[in-house]
């Protein structure tokens, strides 16, 4: 009994002292992670490696231009770039039962997992987190791994080699990422079009005839919930119509680029400032609306639960009315919050005109859209709902939020 209380006692001080060490801005490692180094200062501490940052800036530069892990993985193989475990056993011996009298392919023998996981590692922006494993118990040293909300995060404890946007912008690509459909085909658009009224993705879909099918997208929030709950419309849109609307949108864009830089830059930034201005006026006019729709529904459900009390009301008409506010608000705070992010975000500047400007320049004469050109290139696609106009004829907004710029068109 003595020597198990003890032991827990001990396992508890350990946690303590280390957690200590973690919110000092230290941590405990026995290999630094590629692209760093230990601090010559201090041992506890990260250091970029200027012999092997620019791996962990090339594995990232091609993931925010549409790459995924797999793609990455086999550039990596063909450029004959050494892996972590390659240049520690150069370095220091480490390893040298794997690499020692190993073919020269093993050098660079990377992995997708060993990519997945650098993309996904705060570290390159300059985050310590720990604790994402732990033991069953101080008896059972069975390893199991921690829901992320557990994890010991600690920030800006050392230099970043990537930038939080680009970092932020990967986790979003990967988030987005789709394997290939049954057809064989991979959907291309996946996670940038997103319904204009309740700002959720567009779903797509294949409606089969005996001889070909057609490609559609429409709002998966409808799609979901709206029989059930009314909520939101369809904002069907083919594939083909929204292919060839953002195909020729980034052509000419393209075009631009190339033919004159200067005046595309000069328009990009009156665009900006217009579009920026016209988009603050809506939205703060949307907010205002739907706060004061808010605290409407909110007096309300107030008096329906007094009359309810005073039985001036029946439990069943209660629960009925009671269902349709909460749905109400909760539909309400989600497009409060929507409204107040999207105000929040901050002024184009020329810097970002610029980045964009290089982005696309980057392609000449596309005659077809793939993954990659649009994730570069583009934030995302609103669809809204289709009109008629006076003849019957079917009309359709697209709104296209390039990045770095928005929406320019």
């Amino acid at each position: 009994m003595t020597n198990e209380w003890l032991a827990k006692d001990t396992s508890r001080k350990v946690k303590i002292a280390l957690h200590a060490k973690f919110a000092a801005d230290e941590r405990t490692f026995t290999t630094a992670p590629l692209g760093y180094m230990r601090h010559p200062e201090n041992r506890n501490k990260l250091a970029i490696d200027p012999d092997t940052s620019w791996i962990i800036e090339k594995i990232f530069d091609l993931a925010v231009h549409g790459a995924g892990a797999g793609k990455i993985t086999k550039i990596l193989i063909q450029e004959k770039i050494p892996t972590s475990g390659y240049i520690n056993y150069k370095k220091c011996g480490q390893f040298a039962k794997i690499y020692e009298n190993a073919p020269a392919e093993k050098a660079y023998a990377w992995n997708i997992r060993a990519v997945s996981d650098i993309l996904k590692d705060e570290t390159y922006i300059g985050n310590s987190v720990h604790g994402k494993q732990t033991n069953v118990s101080y008896k059972n040293k069975k390893s199991i791994r921690r829901p992320e909300s557990e994890w010991f995060r600690v920030e800006n404890t050392h230099e970043p080699i990537i930038s939080k946007d680009v970092f932020n912008q990967v986790q979003k690509q990967i988030a987005n990422r789709r394997r290939p459909m049954k057809s064989g085909r991979t959907q291309i658009f996946a996670g940038l079009v997103k319904c204009a009224d309740c700002g959720w993705s567009m779903s797509y879909a294949e409606r089969k005839y005996k001889t070909c099918s057609t490609g559609f997208f429409n709002c998966s929030r409808f799609r979901k919930l709206g029989k059930v709950g009314g909520r939101c419309s369809a904002h069907y849109i083919r594939y083909d119509t929204l292919y060839a609307y953002v195909l020729a949108r980034l052509q000419d864009w393209i075009y631009q680029a190339h033919t004159d830089e200067k005046q595309l830059l000069s328009k990009l930034l009156k665009s900006s400032d217009k579009e920026a201005a016209k988009a603050h006026k809506k939205q703060s006019a949307e907010l205002a609306k739907a706060e004061k729709r808010k605290a409407e529904v909110d007096r309300l459900f107030v008096k329906l639960y007094e009359n309810w009390t005073s039985e001036r009301i029946t439990e069943y008409n209660f629960k009925m009315l009671s269902q349709k506010y909460q749905t109400e608000q909760q539909d309400l705070v989600e497009k409060i919050n929507r409204l107040k992010t999207e105000l929040s975000v901050e002024k184009q500047t020329t810097a970002d005109a610029e980045k964009w400007i290089a982005l696309i320049k980057q392609y000449a004469n596309p005659t077809e859209l793939t993954a990659e050109m649009l994730n570069t290139l583009i934030e995302k696609i609103v669809v809204h709902e289709a009109t008629k106009d006076a003849d019957g004829m079917r009309e359709q907004e697209i709104e296209i939020y390039y990045r770095f710029v928005g929406k320019i068109d």
